[in-house]
């Protein structure tokens, strides 16, 4: 019963990548939330996580599937990301994963409310902090240091623009463990022609996704994973999420 399903469901999701209706509809929904703020409706366990729920749900599967040691994340805000990751490791703690797995974040501001809130939560014994830039040198000797030996996964959720995504790839994807992801949100940008967001340094052309096609042009070692954009259709990181293939 489990491999006819799951070999129905693979079906259905290459056959979403092919489905130019489906695919257009779903876009159109993508630039009229964004407009809303939908991504900023939904919290993980009280704390707020911004994020689609699709791509909460392909964490919850990647986190479940790969049970790392280390996840690495640039981007803190609310701290809802770090607690869905630290939830995960609890979980997979319970089902055979390692006791000891952990959520290293790194924020150049981390918010003193944010801070409080995230050290009061009961899954901050899965979490450590950094304060400072994710492309500093000594921030990134940290998290080199931390990552050693250890089954990593990374996902990059920052400051959006071309030129510090693509210094963040360089510096951390190759912690990325063989058959592990980083995955790179807001790829959705370069996707959002005509919108404008005047408030912020980065823009079409200037972007997450622009980053990846770049780092991807002398890294063969990564492979976008198509597989994610046809099973999620709405998400924040279409093309963004990343699989180290050697």
């Amino acid at each position: 019963m489990t491999d006819a399903i799951t070999e129905e469901t693979e079906d259905r999701i290459k056959a979403n990548l092919g489905n130019e209706e489906l695919r257009a509809e779903a876009a159109g929904f993508m630039r009229a939330s964004i407009s809303a703020k939908y991504s900023y409706n939904f919290t993980w366990l009280g704390r707020p996580v911004i994020q689609y729920p699709q791509d909460v749900v392909a964490m919850q599967e990647i986190i479940f599937a790969l049970k790392p040691d280390l996840i690495v994340e640039t981007g803190i805000a609310h701290g809802g990301s770090l607690i869905l990751s630290a939830s995960m490791l609890e979980l997979n703690a319970a089902c055979g994963g390692p006791a000891d797995a952990e959520v290293l974040a790194v924020d150049i501001d981390i918010r003193a409310h944010n801070r409080a809130a995230i050290e009061g939560h009961p899954l901050f014994k899965r979490i450590s902090m950094i304060e400072g830039s994710s492309v500093a040198p000594d921030v990134i000797d940290r998290v080199r240091e931390a990552a050693k030996g250890r089954q990593t996964l990374v996902l990059l959720d920052s400051n959006h623009t071309h030129e510090h995504v693509l210094a963040e790839l360089e510096a951390y994807a190759p912690l990325v463990s063989v058959g592990s992801y980083c995955v790179v949100f807001d790829t959705v940008i370069e996707d959002l022609a005509g919108m404008k967001f005047p408030e912020r340094s980065w823009g079409a052309g200037n972007n997450p996704k622009t980053a990846v096609y770049k780092y991807l042009e002398s890294h063969p070692e990564f492979q976008i994973d198509k597989r994610f954009d046809g099973q999620l259709l709405i998400s924040a990181a279409p093309s963004g999420y990343l699989k180290r293939v050697r």
